[in-house]
Parts: structure tokens; C-alpha cells; sequence
């Protein structure tokens, strides 16, 4: 009979493609059909130590948490209930009140080195390993607690694997995606971890964490950065703000006059003292100030619902969820869609763009690009006239002072929504326009300060990452 080629006689002809395609005999096939699940099984084989089936690795069966909702933490003595969203991307607990509940059972409460690994929804597989705190904690039903046998293994290696490319590629290929992501007990039980000796151990978790310490001391010293940009914002237009009065029954009591409220809002919030004293403020500063309206050219303009179509997309469109916290723009996130924009939508270098609805709704960007970009739904845009800068109305817009005031014209109790009416009226201090640009400068310099911070933090977690792989791999 002819012999039959086998699968090691063939060679990949093209060696740009050897990290995304392979060939496996039929032999190998585990069960499975898809290749990720052969993409990670390969990437594990060159380990240098012996793979443990995390099974073997617990002190008792994986638990489940409660299914509780979260109700508002008040004080800092109140159990906490940790959910996947009260832990970052690193496996951090963010230093938030955040939620507790009305009932709490025992058999929930966290103990000192309970790992948490999260079971379902876009974040399955994020990781938590808990440290007592000044409170008690208790955890959410989409996590499951593991708890590790120490004398086999160091809690804080098994957290550190967790943040490994080798282990996000395994929650990547084992995950069912039928509905949402998600991972089971017995599948986490049957993770399979390479498990050095105490001391190599040690060295990775010295490494991991040392690069955590690092993370937070630069995230510090962006936040003091940021922070004080309001300081020098208001100072250097001459605003005092009057100090908050004592948060007493008498004092959230304010009478209005009938011509204070015609043809205005008739709700309490609206009219509270704070508002009215912001204003004031703002007004006995030592510039003249002028409603937004006076200061941009034309008119507020309007963006545009796109229709998607990732085939024949002729425009990328900036939407809501492409504006990030710090008003920059998520340029790798935006939609590409057919282009049925008018000439007005077009963004230009030095747009202020401002959603009007949503869970950002009040959210500022500024616009610093090239290219045939458009402004998608729920956003509002404006350039300013020869009175002002664009630049400092963004700065502007941005601190404290007037994300308050914005917040205060929300209309609406679900989404909420900013009207373009409203926002043309909000109150702009107008210094001479060498002073604006000195002001805008200075602050997109400390912003510029503040993010070479936060990009330092990927270059330490790719070198603490790089640094872990080389011990694990041959």
C-alpha cells in the first residue's frame, strides 16, 4: 500500500505565518475542534517546571459567592461586598466606599489570601487575592473563592501567574462565549500551573509586586498632578469659591422668589444655594464673563446616529464610549460607518466635543487629529470665535467647578439629557486671549506630565512581565 504523508513531513512554506498556523494529527485532538485551545497548549509546553493541576493545589472545594444586591457602603465600618467591578485590570481593590448589603451571611466572608477569580461577563478570569483590611469583606456570586494549600504553594505566585499572558490565553481558549463569557469551578480546578520551587516562587512574586509599587507611586504622583490643575485654573482667573456650609437641615432650607423660577426649572436641586454661589463666584472673578453662546463661531453643532458597515465603512465616527475619562480620544475605538454626515460634522483640529446624554453625559474632549473623522450621536461640538481659545474653554469646561454646574442642568431621570440650549448658556470668564493661551498651555503641559506617568506603568508591567515569562520558560 502507498504510504500516507503524516503531519510532521509538512512543512509551513511561509514563515510570517508559523505563529498563527499549525498543523496537529489527528491523534492530538483533545476533544476540542477550536485552535485557540492548541494556540495556549503550545505556548505551556516549553515550561520549565512541572504543570500541577490547580485542583491540587486547594485546601477545599472552589465556593461560590452570594447573590445579593449591593446596596450604598455609608461608613468604612460596614462589610464591604466585593464584586468584579470593585477590582481592576491588575487585581487591585480600588480604594472606593463602594456597596454592602442587607443581608450577609458568614460563610462569605474573605479570609487572608482567598483568591478570587471572577466566572462570568467580558471580565471572566480577572483575579483578586484578598489582604485583611480595616473591614470585613464578603464577595459577589459572579466570583468564586479558592483557597490555597501554603504548604504547597504561595498564594501571591498563584496571583501573579493570574496576571500572566499564559494564563489570559487560557481563559481566552477555555471559556464558552454561548451567551457571556464564562468558567466554572471544575474548569478553574483543572487549570493546569507550572509550579516552581518556594524560592523561584518568591522571586516572581517579588517581581510582580514590586512592579505594583511601583504603578502606585506613579499613579499618585499623576493624581497630584491632575489635582491641581483646579488650584491653578481658578486662581489664575482670580474665582474664590465660598467655603461649603455645614451639611445641617437648616442649611439644605433656601426660599426662591416667583421670578427666579419663571420660565425656568421648578425642582429644589436645580436651585440650591451652591449653584447660585458658583455663579457668583465665577462672575466676581477678575475677568468679564460671557455666556458660551457669545464666544463660538456659529452654532452648537449636532452629531449623527451612524449606519454600521464594517465592509464598506467610508468614515470612522467618534460616539460616546470613544471619549475616555481624561478627554482624549479612543482612536482604535471608533465605528466605521457609511459616511452620511454633512459637511458641519466633519471634525476639525481644535473641536470641543460634549456628550449630551448617556452614562457620560456631561463628559469634554478636544479634538487634535487629521482625517476624515465624523461626529456620532449623543455629542455636541463647537469651535471658538476670535474672543476665546479653544483650548482654555476646553480646560475650562473640564475642572470642577463646571462639571458641577453642567451636571446641574441634566434634565431627565433615567439616561438624563444636557440640552444644547443649556450648554450655550453656561458661564465663560473671557481673560485677554494671550492670557488663555498661557493658562491652556500650562495645563495641557501638567496633563502631558501626568499621562508620561501612567505610560511608564505599561513599559514596568512589560519588562515584570517579560522578566516572570523568562523564569517560567525554558
Amino acid at each position: 500500500m502507498e504510504n500516507k504523508k503524516s503531519c510532521s513531513s509538512y512543512n509551513l512554506k511561509n514563515p510570517v505565518l508559523t505563529n498563527r498556523v499549525f498543523i496537529l494529527q489527528k491523534s492530538e485532538l483533545e476533544k476540542r475542534w477550536d485552535p485557540s485551545w492548541y494556540i495556549y497548549l503550545q505556548s505551556i509546553q516549553r515550561f520549565k517546571d512541572e504543570k500541577v493541576s490547580f485542583k491540587n493545589l486547594l485546601l477545599e472545594n472552589p465556593q461560590y459567592g452570594a447573590n445579593e444586591i449591593g446596596i450604598e457602603r455609608q461608613t468604612n465600618t460596614e462589610p464591604r461586598y466585593i464584586r468584579i467591578t470593585d477590582i481592576n485590570e491588575f487585581g487591585e481593590l480600588e480604594d472606593v466606599l463602594g456597596k454592602t448589603a442587607s443581608i450577609i451571611e458568614e460563610k462569605y466572608f474573605l479570609q487572608e489570601n482567598d483568591l478570587l477569580l471572577a466566572r462570568s461577563g467580558n471580565t471572566v478570569g480577572k483575579s483578586y487575592l484578598h489582604k485583611n483590611v480595616d473591614y470585613d469583606c464578603f464577595f459577589a456570586g459572579y466570583m468564586i473563592r479558592f483557597k490555597l494549600d501554603q504548604s504547597k504553594v504561595l498564594p501571591e505566585y498563584i496571583f501573579a501567574y493570574t496576571q500572566t499572558r499564559f494564563y489570559k490565553n487560557w481563559t481566552k481558549a477555555i471559556q464558552r462565549t454561548t451567551g457571556q463569557p464564562n468558567i466554572n469551578a471544575e474548569e478553574y480546578r483543572n487549570l493546569e500551573i507550572p509550579l516552581p520551587d518556594k524560592s523561584t516562587q518568591s522571586k516572581i512574586v517579588k517581581i510582580y509586586f514590586d512592579f505594583i509599587a511601583q504603578k502606585q507611586t506613579n499613579e499618585a504622583q499623576a493624581e497630584k498632578l491632575l489635582a491641581s490643575i483646579d488650584d491653578y485654573l481658578l486662581k489664575a482667573l482670580g474665582i474664590k469659591l465660598p467655603e461649603p456650609p455645614e451639611n445641617t437641615l437648616k442649611n439644605r432650607m433656601f426660599t426662591r422668589t416667583l421670578s427666579d423660577i419663571v420660565n425656568k426649572r421648578i425642582d429644589p436641586f436645580f436651585h440650591q444655594d451652591k449653584f447660585i454661589n458658583n455663579l457668583t463666584a465665577i462672575s466676581n472673578g477678575k475677568y468679564p464673563v460671557r455666556q458660551l453662546r457669545e464666544i463660538i463661531s456659529g452654532n452648537l453643532t449636532k452629531g449623527s446616529l451612524p449606519k454600521q458597515d464594517e465592509k464598506d465603512g467610508e468614515c470612522s465616527v467618534v460616539q460616546i464610549n470613544s471619549i475616555n475619562a481624561d478627554g482624549t480620544i479612543a482612536l482604535d475605538d471608533l465605528l466605521t460607518a457609511k459616511n452620511i454626515f454633512g459637511k458641519q460634522q466633519k471634525l476639525k483640529i481644535g473641536d470641543v466635543l460634549v456628550v449630551i446624554t448617556g452614562a457620560t453625559i456631561g463628559k469634554i474632549a478636544f479634538w487634535n487629529y487629521e482625517g476624515d473623522y465624523f461626529l456620532g450621536g449623543d455629542i455636541v461640538k463647537f469651535q471658538t470665535n476670535s474672543l476665546s481659545d479653544n483650548a482654555f474653554v476646553y480646560h475650562f469646561l473640564r475642572c470642577h467647578l463646571m462639571q458641577t454646574e453642567i451636571k446641574r442642568n441634566i434634565t431627565g431621570a433615567t439616561n438624563g439629557h444636557l440640552a444644547p440650549e443649556d450648554i450655550s448658556h453656561l458661564p465663560i470668564p473671557v481673560p485677554p486671549l494671550s492670557k488663555q493661551k498661557e493658562i491652556a498651555r500650562h495645563i495641557t503641559d501638567i496633563r502631558q506630565q501626568a499621562q508620561q506617568l501612567k505610560d511608564k506603568t505599561k513599559e514596568l508591567l512589560k519588562k515584570a512581565s517579560e522578566e516572570i515569562e523568562a523564569i517560567l520558560l525554558n
